[in-house]
């Protein structure tokens, strides 16, 4: 593929450091991106996505999906002349992990009886 075609994106990170920029072909998919954005993330960061799937890429004000492909999501973008196009990342773990986690904490804590009746 021509390097005219390809798409040039950077990902900016919750405290507004970047990642990037990589240039992608138009048919990636969104998947392709958050498992480039997990292999590149800064390992001096407080919060790390442990998977692809707790990485939300937002571009125009919109979350995008993991099967759209660059194409589908750079339209806003196309009359602008070879720019960088800057995606923000947020980091939202699942929620199904973060429920069992919570669960795990739950089972772990020693009940306390909060009230108490006596029968005279």
């Amino acid at each position: 593929m021509p390097e005219e075609d390809l798409v040039e994106l950077k990902f900016r990170l919750y405290d507004g450091s970047d990642v990037g920029p990589f240039h992608y072909s138009p048919t990636a998919t969104v998947s392709v991106l958050k498992e480039r954005i997990l292999s590149e993330w800064p390992k001096d960061k407080k919060i790390v996505p442990r998977t692809a799937n707790d990485i939300k890429l937002i571009n125009a004000g919109k979350i995008l999906e993991n099967g759209k492909t660059v194409a589908q999501c750079k339209a806003p973008f196309d009359d602008l002349p070879k720019s960088v196009i800057t995606m923000h990342v947020v980091v939202q773990p699942s929620p199904t992990k973060a429920r069992s986690e919570k669960k795990i904490e739950d089972e772990e804590a020693p009940q306390r009886s909060l009230c108490s009746c006596t029968i005279m």
